[in-house]
């Protein structure tokens, strides 16, 4: 017997009575906002992270140690913290495509300034200043994919979002170690000097092709016919079903979103959860190229390209996971699953020595594991959360998992700088990430996650 054909994958009547393909209606949306998404969270990663490349040469021109590398990274959070939120709720003011224009913008300015950094101070305020430039990106652009995909569809889109990461990792440290191997010392520059220059363009130039390409609204989209503006509308408005605050939209007012956010429990839930996915994101984006120069890796070359290889297995395997939690609408042990492998993952890198080979497998498992992990898991607030307080209530709980962004790159930092290795503050991390876990599966139940496919 032929399988029967989805819901969500049926011709439907829009409400003026013309038929619409949705599956055909989202590939559309998808192939015109998720490229340029992608393209723009690749290069937000490449700036935040392109100091795990630099920090060789940070230390051979400045003298910069592990502590001071790893509290420059921690004040980069710092700064993401004080204004996650408020660039957020900006965002409810004056929509998601502006918010991103000025935050690309911003940190583009902010990282190609980072090339003048001569000390450890002017190196902290500019790592404090790329935080607070950067911050709202990551909510904003899911709070936009929330305005444009319903939930049932909306982790396979945040799984290629999210895909971003590891390609920032793959053409991150291919690209910046082949900066400073090429460029150093031209024009009487550092290579690290070259490589803020040079990586801090491309942000400013994708600003300006966000503000003339995207849109806000489905209704808004001229590249798509009424009725499949109905449709879309739909859908999304069908999410809203049984979800709280929805009636509450006038009695809350103007701040009515954080307001309902800051009352729901589950937002400090996913938070807590959220620091553990954090501090697993910074023991892959920020500590992967020390862990493979420590196994023996020092040409600045060579380690790039080994930086390159763990992130392209997270790249098919959060594909496959994110699509999986999709068409099962399962999402809380797609997130825990992923989580565990991450942590023994961790411990076994802690206990590998001097081995390449072995550290590179173990990277790759880590970062398939931490993506997948991180795509399923960020699909989780704009389920349960109404649209109302969708993109406050996502940028709280990624400021409470910035906490942890903030504390472990500087712990990692002093831990390998009194032990001369990161195998302690690797187990440290790996336990934090298992309390996630069971924060996660206690804190969040199915029920709470009220999904239903369009029909």
């Amino acid at each position: 017997m032929a399988e029967p054909i989805p819901a969500t994958e049926r011709h439907e009547q829009a409400p003026d009575g013309s038929a619409v393909d949705r599956a055909a209606t989202y590939r559309k949306i998808a192939l015109r906002v998720m490229p340029l998404l992608v393209i723009c969270y690749v290069v937000s990663f490449i700036d935040r992270t392109n100091i795990g490349i630099a920090q060789e040469g940070l230390q051979r021109d400045l003298g910069f140690g592990p502590a001071v590398y790893g509290l420059g990274v921690t004040l980069f959070f710092v700064g993401f913290i004080l204004f996650e939120v408020p660039s957020n709720a900006l965002l409810a003011r004056i929509g998601a495509r502006k918010t991103l224009v000025r935050i690309m913008a911003l940190w583009g300015i902010v990282t190609i300034a980072t090339m003048l950094v001569q000390d450890e101070i002017t190196f902290y305020i500019a790592r404090f200043l790329l935080g607070v430039t950067e911050a709202g990106f990551f909510p904003g652009a899911l709070f936009f994919l929330s305005r444009w995909f319903p939930s049932a569809r909306r982790t396979r889109m945040t799984a290629i979002f999210f895909v971003g990461v590891p390609i920032s990792g793959v053409l991150g440290s291919l690209i910046s170690g082949g900066i400073m191997h090429a460029f150093g010392g031209v024009g009487g520059l550092a290579d690290w000097q070259w490589l803020f220059l040079i990586e801090g363009i491309p942000p400013v130039l994708l600003a300006i092709v966000v503000l003339f390409w995207l849109v806000d609204e489905p209704e808004q989209a001229t590249w798509l016919s009424p009725a499949q503006k109905a449709a879309v509308r739909a859908d999304l408005d069908s999410d809203q079903v049984g979800k709280g605050g929805k009636d509450d939209e006038d009695a809350t007012g103007r701040h009515g979103g954080l307001l309902l956010a800051l009352r729901d429990s589950k937002v400090w839930i996913l938070g807590l959860c959220a620091c553990g996915a954090y501090t697993l994101a910074n023991a892959v984006s920020f500590w992967t190229p020390r862990i493979i120069a420590d196994a023996g890796v020092g040409d600045v070359l060579n380690l790039g390209l080994f930086s390159a290889l763990p992130p392209l297995a997270g790249i098919v395997v959060m594909l496959v996971v994110g699509r999986h939690s999709d068409r099962t609408l399962e999402r809380r042990w797609h997130a825990a699953t992923s989580w565990i492998i991450a942590a023994l993952a961790m411990i076994a890198i802690s206990f590998s020595h001097g081995s390449v080979l072995v550290v590179v497998v173990l990277l790759a498992i880590l970062a398939a594991a931490h993506y997948s992990g991180l795509t399923v898991f960020y699909s989780i607030p704009s389920i349960y959360l109404s649209d109302r307080a969708a993109a406050t209530g996502i940028a709280v709980v990624t400021s409470m998992g910035s906490f942890a962004a903030a504390a472990s790159p500087s712990l990692l930092g002093f831990i390998q700088a009194a032990t001369g290795s990161l195998a302690v503050g690797l187990q440290i991390s790996a336990g934090i990430v298992l309390l996630a876990v069971a924060v996660l599966l206690l804190g969040i139940k199915v029920s709470d996650l009220r999904e239903h496919r369009p029909s």
